[in-house]
C-alpha cells in the first residue's frame, strides 16, 4: 500500500500541477468580473467602497421600478422569443437538409448559414442598418421604424447557432434507424414524426434556449437597427449607465447574468455545449 502512494505521487509531475494552476488562474479571472458585478449589486453604498459598509436587497428593487429597465426587459423578452421560434425552425429544415442530405453546394450553403458567427456584432448591424435604409428607399417602407427589424435582425443570429447545435444532436443519430421505418412501410411524414423529430428533441431544445439567450443579451446589432422609442434591456443598461454609476446597474445585470446562467446550464444537458462552441 506504501509503495502504490509513493509511485501515485511519482505520477503526479510538476507539468500537471503547473498546467492545473494556470487552468484554475484562467478561470478565476474569467470570472472575475461577472463575482464583481454580482458582489457590488448587494453593495449598501451609492458608490463603489471596499471594504462595502454592509449589504442591501434595495439596488433589485429599485432596478424592478425603473420604466427602461422594465420596458427593455419585456421588448427583450418578446423579441428573444420570436426571434427564437423562428430561428429554429429554420434551421431544423437546414440542418436536416444539411446532415442527411448530399447535393451540389452543400458546403457553400453551410458555410453561408453559418457565416454571422465569423462577423462581428457591429459590422452585422452596420450592414443591416445600410440594408433597412435601402429597403425603406425602394419600397418606402422603413423596417427599423417597427420592431419587426429588430426581430429579422436577431433571427439571422439565432439560425447559426441553431443549425450547429441541431445538427451536432443530429450527428449522433443513426441514420439507419431512420431507414428501417422506411423500410418497414412509413411514409416519409411519418418516419419524420415519430422518428425523426424524437431523435432531434434535445437538439432542438438546446437550440431553443441557447437562441433566446443569443437574442436576449444582444447589444451591437440591437443598437444598431432598434425602432425609435423602443428599447431592449441591455441597450437600456447602456443608457443608464452614460450618467450613473450606483449599483442599481449591477442589480440589474446580476439578474441578467442568473437567467442566462440558469438557460445555458439547461442547455448543455441537452447538447454539451463544448461540442458546438
Amino acid at each position: 500500500m506504501r509503495s502504490s502512494a509513493i509511485v501515485g505521487m511519482q505520477r503526479i509531475s510538476p507539468w500537471r500541477i503547473a498546467n492545473a494552476v494556470t487552468i484554475v488562474l484562467v478561470y478565476g479571472l474569467m470570472l472575475l468580473p461577472v463575482i464583481f458585478v454580482v458582489w457590488l449589486s448587494f453593495f449598501n453604498s451609492a458608490f463603489p467602497s471596499f471594504p462595502p459598509p454592509g449589504y442591501t436587497l434595495h439596488w433589485f428593487a429599485r432596478a424592478a421600478t425603473r420604466q427602461s429597465f422594465t420596458s427593455g426587459f419585456v421588448t427583450s423578452m418578446e423579441v428573444a422569443i420570436v426571434a427564437a421560434a423562428i430561428g429554429v425552425t429554420a434551421g431544423t429544415l437546414a440542418s436536416l437538409a444539411l446532415a442527411r442530405h448530399r447535393f451540389p453546394g452543400r458546403d457553400a450553403l453551410n458555410m453561408l448559414l453559418l457565416s454571422p458567427l465569423i462577423v462581428p456584432g457591429i459590422v452585422i448591424g452596420t450592414a443591416l442598418f445600410i440594408f433597412y435604409i435601402d429597403i425603406a428607399g425602394i419600397f418606402r417602407w422603413n423596417p427599423m421604424r417597427h420592431i419587426i427589424g429588430l426581430v429579422i435582425a436577431h433571427t439571422m443570429l439565432t439560425i447559426p447557432w441553431s443549425i450547429r447545435l441541431i445538427s451536432a444532436n443530429l450527428v449522433m443519430q443513426d441514420p439507419k434507424i431512420e431507414e428501417a421505418a422506411r423500410n418497414l412501410g412509413a411514409d416519409a411524414w411519418t418516419t419524420f414524426r415519430r422518428v425523426t423529430l424524437p431523435m432531434m428533441r434535445a437538439g432542438i431544445v438546446a437550440a431553443t434556449l441557447f437562441s433566446f439567450i443569443v437574442s436576449f443579451e444582444n447589444l451591437e446589432v440591437s443598437l444598431m437597427v432598434v425602432a425609435p422609442g423602443t428599447t431592449t434591456f441591455p441597450i437600456a443598461l447602456l443608457q443608464y449607465l452614460e450618467f450613473n454609476i450606483d449599483p442599481t446597474i449591477a442589480a440589474a445585470s446580476t439578474v441578467q447574468i442568473v437567467i442566462i446562467g440558469v438557460l445555458l446550464l439547461i442547455s448543455d444537458r441537452f447538447v454539451k455545449l463544448s461540442r458546438i462552441v
